[in-house]
């Protein structure tokens, strides 16, 4: 009998074994697989961490200097001094004067940067620039970006240190509303064992996180009717349970893209996990290791690829999501790195031809404001949300071609995201893809696209002979084991998970990840045993169909007639 908990896996999980029975749920807190600075860390207060990023630069520049330049504590405004290393300290009253489009200097953690010639190029386009031009960018930058994302500037454009002395005195800001209201919440919240379904991480989650961390995650195009609608579509299918099996032993082993997992489900590839937690996408990847599944990498994810790929397990299973760039130089860098860093798979999101306005996060405005124009007046230009911030370098115009742009630049396979009607399935198996992951992009581009497990059963109908082509995986509105298994009996090959992964990450770090783990696992063996299913193999089509009797137009044409 196989009694390990899942927390305890390894993270190449051996193939399907009839012979296997389900992975036993464990009891109590997990010790055994949440590193003391994972668990400490996720108690932290997101606004705490942010607040104090820039405050400490400060501060240890200023006892690391002091004694260089002890005779030097009264400085002339705009100043520039030089150490006897070499080193210049710049005036904060300097840098405000670097406040254009044509001259742009920021400060993060205590450093200036010229950032006016990647303004452009910026991934969140340059206006959240121009709004921080000539100030200390530091409590924006860090939950955004992953730590070396400078280092991509010039030598030149790294200016140097801030003269400590010259910053404005840090202001004793009082706890707002909503960060006494989290910090209550997450007294008041219960430990990991003892969430008990999918959504009770989101419920928490709404109340723990920040108001721009929520709104990003639970934001959804417009009218939010197809986030709505990814969720309500899994109750129009029900089971056709089969009885008199035996149920003593099964496996929910299985393997899809050349990969072996725990679970028929990942990780999509979901962004900024820091948003939730100072450890961002690194527990992601812990807690998919400690479980067994396969982590899908988002490109822009708020840790580099390099901290990620670092905390895998040796072997552990990973894909990356790309979006092409503008600069297709940019993106066939990144393939290549890709590759080197020994990813599994390429998924190659298609879905977001045209940015979309996902009303919550803009409504929140991501704590930036359009700059004002040159001639001092407020822009009509709406306010960026941290969709738009961390979007700008994305190109729009692509077409069929650039799946054979990115098969020339790696070898690994390649899967198509986004994919929302049987024609464009058929279109990507002529294409000579591996694999297309059925999905709308969790309801945040068209609003009113159809439900990935819709377009499943559509499939499943009309044109069966697509499974055979390649593989077939979906995401979008699953909440429950039970919702897992609807979709691997209707064909798919494994089914993807976001916004609940990064809210168990957000209440409760790599221990959320893996709870979130825990449960799916408990509710898939209990609806594989209940409706005669002991291996992932053993799952029909015949055994899910229409909600209603299965008589005239409602009855599936896979099913055989009795």
């Amino acid at each position: 009998m196989f009694r390990r908990a899942l927390s305890q896996r390894i993270a190449a999980a051996p193939g399907p074994s009839s012979a296997r029975a389900f992975p036993q749920l464990p009891r109590g807190r997990f010790s055994s697989t949440v590193s003391a600075a994972s668990r400490a860390a996720y108690r932290q207060r997101s606004s705490a961490i942010t607040a104090g990023v820039a405050a400490t630069s400060i501060a240890l520049a200023y006892y690391i200097l002091t004694p260089i330049r002890a005779d030097e504590l009264v400085r002339a405004p705009g100043t520039t001094i030089e150490q006897p290393s070499g080193q210049k300290l710049i005036s904060f009253e300097e840098v405000q004067k670097h406040n254009k489009a044509d001259d742009c200097w920021v400060i993060i953690n205590g450093k200036i940067y010229d950032v006016t010639d990647f303004m452009e190029n910026h991934p969140g386009g340059p206006e959240i620039i121009l709004a921080n031009a000539g100030k200390d960018a530091s409590k924006i930058f860090g939950p955004i970006h992953y730590p070396d994302a400078l280092e991509m500037l010039d030598e030149d454009q790294h200016i140097g240190p801030v003269d400590p002395l010259t910053m404005p005195e840090p202001e004793e800001v009082e706890p707002t509303e909503e960060e006494l209201e989290m910090e209550e919440a997450r007294k008041a919240m219960p430990g990991a064992e003892n969430m008990l379904l999918v959504q009770d991480f989101e419920d928490w989650a709404e109340k723990v996180l920040s108001g721009t961390a929520w709104n990003y995650y639970k934001s959804a195009a417009d009218r939010e009717k197809t986030a709505d609608e990814n969720q309500d579509a899994f109750s129009r299918y029900y089971f056709r349970p089969r009885i008199l099996r035996d149920a003593t032993t099964g496996s929910m082993e299985t393997e899809f893209m050349g990969m072996k997992t725990s679970l028929p489900i990942f990780i999509s590839p979901a962004a900024m996990a820091k948003l939730g937690n100072p450890l961002g996408e690194i527990n992601l990847t812990k807690g998919a290791g400690a479980c067994g599944i396969v982590q899908g990498i988002s490109i822009n994810a708020s840790c580099s690829l390099d901290e990620i790929m670092q905390s895998r397990k040796e072997n552990q299973p990973v894909m990356f999501q790309i979006y092409l760039n503008k600069d297709r130089a940019a993106s066939i860098t990144l393939l290549e790195k890709v590759t080197r860093l020994g990813a599994d798979a390429i998924i190659f999101t298609v879905d977001t031809a045209w940015r979309s306005k996902r009303t919550r996060d803009v409504r929140a405005k991501a704590e930036v404001a359009p700059p004002p124009s040159s001639d001092g007046m407020k822009t009509s230009k709406s306010p960026l949300g941290v969709s738009a911030a961390i979007s700008g370098y994305q190109d729009t115009n692509l077409t069929w071609k650039d799946i054979e742009f990115i098969r020339s630049h790696t070898n690994l396979p390649i899967i198509v995201k986004g994919v929302q009607c049987v024609e464009d399935v058929a279109l990507c198996a002529e294409a000579g893809v591996q694999g297309v992951i059925l999905s709308n992009h969790g309801g945040r581009q068209c609003d009113y696209a159809p439900a990935p497990i819709d377009l499943l059963y559509e499939m499943r109908c009309n044109r069966p002979d697509l499974f055979e082509k390649l593989e077939v995986m979906m995401d979008g509105g699953v909440r429950s084991g039970a919702d897992v298994v609807k979709a691997i009996a209707l064909g798919a090959k494994a089914v993807g998970l976001g916004r609940s992964f990064l809210y168990a990450n957000g209440t409760h770090g790599e221990e959320g990840v893996v709870r979130l783990c825990q449960i799916l696992a408990e509710e898939i063996q209990n609806t594989m045993r209940n409706i005669g299913a002991m291996r992932i193999e053993d799952l029909k089509p015949e055994m899910v169909g229409p909600a209603g009797p299965w008589v005239g137009t409602n009855r599936p044409p896979y099913v055989p007639k009795p």
